[in-house]
């Protein structure tokens, strides 16, 4: 089980492979808004769920990797 508690705003979002997906810039229960600021972003909100996080330290990691999260993740409306 993921400690939400360690989301962070700006934390960067890494894939399974390494590979930058964004960052964090909000936690809606169990979806993480990227910032729009961020080139892995293409400067747009993204949202991916949280169900995807497989730990976090100094970076989220994702159990998906960066093509997965960038495939499937919904831009926000």
């Amino acid at each position: 089980m993921v400690d939400l508690s360690l989301l962070r705003e700006s934390l960067e979002v890494v894939g399974s492979d390494g590979e930058h997906v964004g960052r964090v810039d909000h936690v809606h229960g169990d979806q993480i808004e990227l910032a729009k600021l961020d080139l892995g972003s293409g400067f747009k909100h993204h949202l991916i769920p949280v169900s995807w996080v497989d730990h976090v330290d100094a970076h989220v990691h994702l159990n998906v990797t960066k093509d997965e999260a960038k495939a499937r993740w919904t831009e926000k409306s």
